[in-house]
């Protein structure tokens, strides 16, 4: 594991995130490797992630309907979310594994409910929420650049 910042897509910086101040969030020793931690600066909170492709920071919710992914698990660069065990790449920003509710992936293709291996396909009773599964679009990681400074990790975060 590394303990430099990671590359990430261009592509996939956070909105705001281009011309914003580095803060600093933690000590580098506060990440072991393979650890995930939550930092909140107002009301924003940021998922630190040491995976082996080097240190990440992303917003601390799942891309599909925002659970806390620093309370998931990581293996390697994936982040398993904790809710709907969708599974994200942050290495990529792509989705690894589609949430067990279904929806629309990053490139606008249905995925249907999870069902078990060998098992019908679950029904989705018609209603509002058969409705905001389908519509429930998963999206892709949007990153925060990082840098070390002195031992500290810090992040260009937009003004709370």
């Amino acid at each position: 594991m590394d303990d430099r910042p990671a590359d990430f897509p261009p592509d996939l910086l956070s909105p705001g995130a281009g011309d914003a101040p580095f803060r600093r969030l933690i000590a580098v020793a506060e990440l072991p490797p393979g650890g995930l931690r939550r930092a909140t600066v107002g009301d924003l909170d940021v998922l630190l992630a040491r995976t082996p492709g080097g240190i990440v920071a992303i917003d601390d919710r799942c891309p599909h309907m925002a659970a806390p992914l620093s309370i998931g698990e990581l293996d390697g660069c994936v982040v398993a979310c904790p809710l709907h065990t969708g599974r994200f790449d942050l290495c990529t920003g792509e989705p690894v594994q589609m949430p067990t509710t279904g929806g629309i992936d990053p490139d606008g293709r249905y995925h249907a409910v999870w069902s078990p291996p060998g098992s019908s396909p679950k029904e989705d009773p018609p209603g509002k929420k058969a409705e905001a599964r389908r519509l429930t679009r998963i999206r892709r990681l949007r990153y925060y650049p990082v840098r070390i400074v002195d031992g500290w990790v810090e992040a260009a975060l937009p003004s709370p």
